[in-house]
């Protein structure tokens, strides 16, 4: 493994402990700046979340084709530095419009997951890049294992605890990245800054240009919608269906991060050789869509558990998706391509929160016609099948030669 790649799979690593920290707590913080009920804080939850995401949708683009200007180090040490500050800001939080202008900011700052995949585009050959996209999934579940753990740990410490440290971590990443993180933006493949191909929707114009990418596209989205169901309603289902508490929700995350990392960082290599990248991804669409649907039948903690090894396989679906569509763009649109997927991402954490928590309130408020904390699932379910059913028919090797302008 070359040391640029040990660099950004530690910097992930250390950047997502900081979302996994603080995602056991969140029902309690919202419950205890809001005096509301778990159903009504679902709801505060996923109004958060869109506020988030509509500034990591709206930045992600401008973020990413900053890097390709400017370079990929500036861009990251500079959004670390500003995540320190919005999570001290949410940890001293005393009203909801505090927490708001913490998500609204913090939004900006997670807009530079496009420019860490970039930075991992810059140093991977064509024939490496799905297996390197997986390390940075790998990365993802790392933090996951640590994050949730260390903030379900602080828990009983008050549900600010865990903000402070995620502070703590995002301040350390950006000194770590100072140090050890080399710059990988060239004279020879860096690019003129232009507003209209630094938006999101103008984005999505460039990209009508690659012929055979839309559909991929909106697989992608359809795909991350239904992911973020996991996000949006995974800590208030756990206290619905299980009575879960902090620690509880922690250690489920850590468990799922756990074959994560057993799936992206080892196992995905072999089952990209065996059955190539489209196969690849197909297989991961099917495993998220039996897990969706076994949520429906479990109503005790152990079988969340025994169901996990199975579940996990579904992380292949991503970078397989990602190695398929970075294949089929030039070297130098990297950052433009990750931030057109950055901003789908964000896109679907806007839909996501809004669809999933308002399901999830429906299903388990006192007047509700059938108590079913896990109907979110039903829908995530619903949009895999549409991701399936285009994915399908879509043919990688004549997008990728009409993007070279030959023929397949």
């Amino acid at each position: 493994m070359r040391l640029p790649v040990i660099f950004i799979f530690i910097t992930i690593v250390l950047d997502s402990m900081g979302i996994g920290i603080i995602m056991p707590v969140m029902p309690d913080l919202i419950q205890e700046v809001g005096n509301v009920d778990l159903s009504k804080a679902a709801l505060w939850g996923g109004t958060l979340t869109v506020v988030f995401a509509i500034n990591q949708f709206l930045f992600s683009p401008i973020i990413g084709g900053m890097s390709d200007t400017y370079g990929r180090r500036p861009v990251l040490l500079v959004a670390l530095f500003v995540m320190a500050l919005d999570y001290l800001v949410m940890g001293f939080a005393h009203a909801m419009w505090l927490l708001f202008l913490g998500r609204f900011v913090g939004g900006i700052t997670a807009a530079t997951q496009s420019t860490a995949s970039a930075y991992m585009a810059d140093i991977s050959t064509k024939e490496d890049k799905a297996k390197n996209f997986g390390l940075l999934g790998a990365a993802f579940g790392v933090g996951f294992i640590l994050g949730p753990i260390v903030g379900g740990l602080l828990s009983e410490y008050g549900s600010r605890a865990p903000f402070f440290a995620a502070a703590a971590i995002a301040f350390a990443n950006m000194l770590f990245g100072y140090f050890v993180l080399p710059e990988t933006v060239t004279d020879a493949t860096r690019r003129k800054f232009e507003w209209r191909r630094a938006n999101p929707f103008g984005t999505f114009k460039q990209m009508k240009q690659l012929q055979g990418m839309l559909p991929m596209l909106f697989v992608f989205l359809l795909l991350s919608i239904a992911f973020f169901v996991y996000p949006s309603i995974w800590a208030f289902f756990g206290r619905a269906q299980f009575d879960w508490d902090a620690r509880m929700v922690g250690m489920t995350l850590a468990a799922y991060g756990l074959g994560i990392v057993i799936v992206q960082g080892f196992l995905i290599r072999p089952i990209l050789k065996r059955f190539g990248e489209k196969k690849t991804a197909l297989f991961g669409m099917c495993m998220h869509l039996l897990t969706f649907t076994a949520y429906q039948f479990m109503t005790e903690t152990w079988q969340v558990f025994a169901f996990m090894p199975l579940s996990v396989f579904s992380a292949v679906a991503v970078p397989a998706l990602q190695g398929l569509m970075s294949n089929s763009v030039s070297d130098n649109s990297q950052g433009e391509l990750q931030g057109a997927m950055g901003s789908l991402t964000a896109l679907a954490t806007i839909i996501s929160p809004l669809v999933m928590t308002q399901v999830f309130s429906y299903f388990t408020n006192e007047n509700a016609p059938i108590y079913l904390p896990s109907a979110p699932f039903l829908v995530s379910a619903f949009s895999i099948v549409m991701a399936l059913l285009m994915f399908r028919s879509w043919k990688p090797q004549q997008a990728i030669a009409a993007n070279d302008g030959g023929q397949p």
